[in-house]
């Protein structure tokens, strides 16, 4: 666990390394903005080098013929080395990307159930499926092979977790990888590196560059040995990826973000113990890691009749998050992750009042907490579609607030967005719950919940949020090819020409 605070933290055919350029980078504590780790500064050099390592790995080693249930053993050795660094990782990813130590810890959690998740999926698997050809003299077989070599991808508001939700379909599959983590929050993915090394994996199956999307991730997506990238992150970056990918026909996996709707029906606050639930979902869907994630329910879509009881006790709740240092005692909401991403949202705010959004409470830096990267939990209410910051991804402690009259006009409000990632109905009528979820556009639907998900559910969005999905069967298929295999048990002479 020592390496994430030194220079060598590329990691390339077994072996730890500085970048070629000798060029470093801190890692800023955005509780504090100061530094609090160095790690190496790849570029185009060490990500020709990663990749090379990961293609003779693939082509000559043996990872991609070891038996599923071999790589699966070894993807339940990687969790349980996950369990027994829970505590130091889960710090770790605080102090990284900002979250409270109790979300660091919940993530180390989820990244373990990932890894035994896609290790159970290819263990139990048959090892093809049998093709009926209608004929006895046939044998007809459909099997599955990795993809090769994947690039993947990774971004700053979860960083373990995204990079688990990627390297161990891929690992499981029998791929080899090089992962580029965010620069802003690298730290525990290059720890998991270190953990897979330490669970017996191969030296050039897991390779990690850490650096910069422009040069990094850059020569990834357009690199020739590259044969899959699978991406998380911003719509504009995704699209240049996509972009970069296509002149190599490189399988594409994206999952770009959403601006997810909340819809609340009057009847899900009918009681006070409904309305106390309703209003705590919405909290949470808006401001757990300070709205720093794509499935964030930042758009509020309230039934008009209780939308002003709704609002008050909403605004007078969020106004009451206390914030602070993750890992400091009783603090519920941590910084953004950078002075930049502070500045966005600052804009988008500064938009919505300009627009005519009212602010109920927030829109401010907080006092007393030193030159840490903090935003006030902030709802804006009286807001409409042509407003930017209903349109547009935040990625802060934003909620805006619509309201609605009619289920139809619920649908339209939810669905009028060029994401589809994930969305949630309140309602105390059964009926309408699955009437509503079913005519919601998005990849996700909860109801009378928000946020929680299942590895063995897919996970991915409909419209702008991507292609592909993470999570469940299709993610492991996302990293595999299917070949088509037929025997003829019988030949003979077709006779098709006359010879």
């Amino acid at each position: 666990m020592a390496r994430q605070h030194e220079r060598r933290t590329i990691h390339v055919d077994g072996e730890w390394r500085e970048a070629v350029s000798g060029a470093t980078r801190d890692i800023i504590d955005p509780a504090v903005a100061r530094p609090f780790a160095v790690v190496a500064e790849g570029d185009e050099k060490d990500t020709d080098l990663a990749v090379e390592a990961a293609r003779r790995a693939f082509r000559e080693g043996d990872w991609p013929r070891t038996p599923a249930v071999e790589r699966a053993a070894l993807l339940r050795r990687v969790a349980d080395l996950l369990v027994r660094d829970r505590e130091e990782l889960g710090a770790l990813e605080s102090q990284d990307a900002g979250k409270t130590l109790e979300e660091g810890r919940v993530d180390i959690d989820c990244v373990a159930d990932a890894f035994r998740y896609f290790a159970d999926l290819v263990a139990a698997e048959a090892p093809g499926r049998v093709v009926d050809a209608g004929s006895p003299d046939i044998h007809s077989v459909v099997v599955h092979e990795p993809v090769g070599v994947c690039a993947l991808i990774t971004p700053w508001n979860y960083p373990l977790l995204q990079a688990s939700w990627k390297i161990a379909p891929a690992l499981a599959a029998g791929n080899t990888f090089v992962v580029k983590p965010s620069e802003i929050t690298p730290l525990t993915t290059v720890a998991l590196i270190g953990l897979l090394a330490e669970a017996g994996l191969p030296a050039g199956v897991a390779n990690i560059v850490t650096g910069p999307g422009h040069s990094v991730g850059a020569r990834l997506a357009e690199h020739p040995d590259v044969d899959l990238i699978s991406f998380t992150g911003g719509l504009i970056s995704g699209t240049k990826v996509a972009q970069a990918a296509a002149p190599g026909v490189k399988k594409v996996a994206l999952e770009l973000g959403g601006k997810n709707p909340n819809v609340v029906f009057a009847d899900a606050c009918a009681t006070d113990e409904s309305f106390d639930t309703a209003v705590d979902q919405a909290l949470n869907a808006a401001f757990i890691h300070s709205g720093q994630v794509c499935s964030a329910g930042a758009r509020l879509i309230v039934e008009e009749s209780v939308r002003d009881r709704f609002v008050t006790e909403l605004a007078r709740r969020a106004g009451r998050i206390r914030l602070g240092r993750g890992t400091d005692e009783g603090v519920e909401c941590g910084p953004l992750v950078s002075e930049q991403q502070r500045a966005k949202v600052e804009a988008y705010v500064a938009s919505a009042l300009a627009e005519g959004a009212i602010l109920r409470t927030g829109g401010k830096r907080p006092e007393g907490l030193g030159a840490g990267y903090f935003y006030e939990p902030t709802v804006l209410d009286a807001c409409h579609r042509e407003m930017k910051v209903v349109r547009e991804e935040v990625f802060g402690p934003v909620l805006t607030v619509e309201t609605f009259r009619t289920e139809d006009e619920a649908v339209a409000l939810a669905n009028d967005t060029e994401y589809g990632l994930a969305g949630a109905v309140w309602t105390a009528d059964a009926g309408r719950a699955r009437r509503v979820a079913g005519r919601l556009r998005h990849g996700t639907v909860w109801i009378n919940d928000f946020h929680p998900y299942l590895p063995q559910a897919e996970w991915g969005g409909f419209g702008k949020s991507g292609v592909g999905r993470e999570l469940g069967p299709a993610g492991l298929a996302e990293y595999r090819e299917s070949k088509h295999v037929y025997q003829n048990l019988a030949p003979k002479p077709v006779r098709w020409f006359a010879g």
